[in-house]
């Protein structure tokens, strides 16, 4: 049985990556979302290493939290005048996005009971892959392994990177 000051703690965590997550797509100044994002992603590493996955959670805080924001900064200053309020989005279909979101919620909501709704009943012991492991299912060829999917996603931010100094230089 976990404790109540582990249960407390998951609360704060994952109350804190809603809020930080809400805060990111709503607020109006660029560099304030990408703040949130920031902190978004610190939570999120928080949950990792709540949950015993240390190298998830390092990757998460270097990967994302380091690398990511810091591309995002370095995009929005270059691109943008980042102390100006963007513009309201006007919308007419507000209810039909709000009609679709509670929709997602309850298929997602069902579909987590239907899988999850045997995790209160006492599971077996799991053991974290090792790190030789993990290496070898990013950058392996074979069958789920995923180097091609990573060398295609350093090749699109690599593009980005360029575009978006090609954008600025224009300028």
């Amino acid at each position: 049985m976990e404790s109540i000051g582990s249960i407390i703690m998951y609360l704060i965590i994952a109350l804190s990556i809603v809020v930080f997550s809400v805060l990111t797509v709503t607020t109006r100044k660029i560099l304030r979302s990408a703040t949130f994002l920031l902190f978004t992603l610190f939570a999120t590493a928080a949950l990792y290493f709540k949950l015993d996955y240390e190298f998830l959670g390092a990757v998460q805080i270097a990967v994302y939290a380091g690398g990511i924001v810091v591309l995002f900064v370095f995009s929005i200053l270059l691109t943008s005048h980042p102390g100006h309020n963007s513009e309201r989005l006007v919308s007419k279909k507000r209810v039909l996005g709000v009609f679709a979101a509670l929709a997602t919620f309850v298929v997602v909501a069902m579909a987590l009971l239907n899988r999850c709704g045997q995790a209160f009943v006492s599971l077996p012991q799991m053991e974290n892959p090792t790190m030789h492991k993990i290496g070898q299912a990013l950058m392996g060829t074979g069958e789920y392994q995923y180097l091609l999917p990573f060398e295609a996603i350093s090749v699109l931010l690599l593009a980005c990177i360029i575009g978006g100094v090609v954008i600025a230089r224009k300028r």
